[in-house]
């Protein structure tokens, strides 16, 4: 295989489908960072690279840990049963494409890169970047990784916020200029929140599979419909709570009440997941409001639409609020 079908295969493999998740939250990072005293377009680009990397390593990683622990088996199971689920991931170690000894050099090469991209950026800004890279490279790993497999005991989704909304925002933003400010903290944590929703979203209609192969999500672990409904609304509704106070103490400008546009995406999507645990089959139709959703009639000849017009909405919900930030960053130059 050639060395660029190489890289294309692993990158394909590695999710890059879900980079927007971690390239969002960097590049608006480096928004925020225009501008302020010691910023280095070198080091920002440098940053935002790097996470991209480091999201498709500790995708990997997760598959590897994942798959090593029980295989694909129970996901064929479970849709022999007819549980919706879906059942694509890992799929090119189960068609023999790759060796798990393949996979986990693969890992350690993306793992790689990104640490190198941290030292180089660490010998120009300093200690507090190793800090932030080894939290990050840690948390990663134990996502599904032993011994604390996090994904499997019911706070993946939390952790995943943190790391691509307050940790992935500071480590950028104080890559970008070497120092922080306190306006990324009233952005990076709804940022987090936001990231974290679009995968809660995905326990919550996941529930039933997770449940019974074991994997504690979030919604598992509260195992009570009415409880995943109020921690799906604190996700979705806080984060306009914490910008409308940031602006109301000084921290950022009026210019960031602009994210409240897309307030009406966080309730639509909230409608939406309160009709799927009314009435788990009804379908709907998409609609200008939600965003782009690619591929909408082969996702519906595929059964998946309910599923899917859920999942494209969160992340359509983080798009335009990351989206909305960066434009009024750039205003501010």
């Amino acid at each position: 295989m050639k060395k660029r079908n190489i890289i294309l295969f692993w990158c394909r493999n590695a999710r890059w489908n879900s980079l927007p998740q971690s390239m969002l939250p960097a590049i608006l990072a480096v928004c925020m960072a225009l501008g302020q005293e010691g910023f280095a377009w070198t080091y920002a680009i440098l940053a935002v690279f790097g996470c991209a990397v480091g999201h498709l390593g500790m995708n990997l990683f997760d598959d590897y840990f994942d798959y090593r622990k029980k295989g694909s088996e129970f996901r064929d199971k479970l849709a022999g049963e007819g549980i919706r689920s879906r059942i694509a991931k890992c799929s090119y170690i189960t068609s023999g494409a790759v060796t798990m000894r393949q996979l986990l050099y693969a890992c350690l090469v993306f793992g790689g890169v990104a640490f190198v991209i941290g030292g180089i950026i660490f010998f120009k800004r300093g200690e507090t970047i190793l800090y932030i890279a080894l939290i990050t490279a840690l948390l990663g790993v134990s996502y599904s990784g032993d011994p604390v497999r996090l994904s499997y005991r019911g706070f993946g989704e939390l952790q995943v916020g943190f790391m691509f909304g307050p940790l992935l925002m500071t480590g950028v933003y104080y890559a970008a200029c070497g120092h922080l400010d306190a306006s990324v903290w009233f952005i990076s944590i709804p940022v987090g929140m936001l990231v974290a929703n679009i995968l809660y979203t995905h326990s919550i209609m996941d529930f039933e599979p997770d449940k019974k192969v074991g994997k504690m999500t979030l919604a598992v672990l509260l195992n009570n419909r009415q409880a995943m409904l109020v921690v799906l609304g604190l996700m979705l509704f806080v984060p306009f709570g914490i910008v409308v106070y940031g602006v109301w103490a000084g921290y950022l400008v009026p210019l960031y009440y602009i994210v409240l546009l897309t307030l009406p995406m966080a309730g639509g999507l909230f409608y939406l997941m309160v009709e799927y645990i009314r009435y788990p089959k009804k379908t709907f139709q998409p609609a200008f409001w939600m965003g782009p959703m690619t591929g909408w009639q082969r996702i519906e000849g595929a059964g998946i639409g309910w599923f899917m017009i859920r999942w494209y909405l969160a992340r359509n919900l983080l798009s335009f609020f990351c989206l909305i930030i960066i434009v009024i960053g750039l205003i501010r130059l």
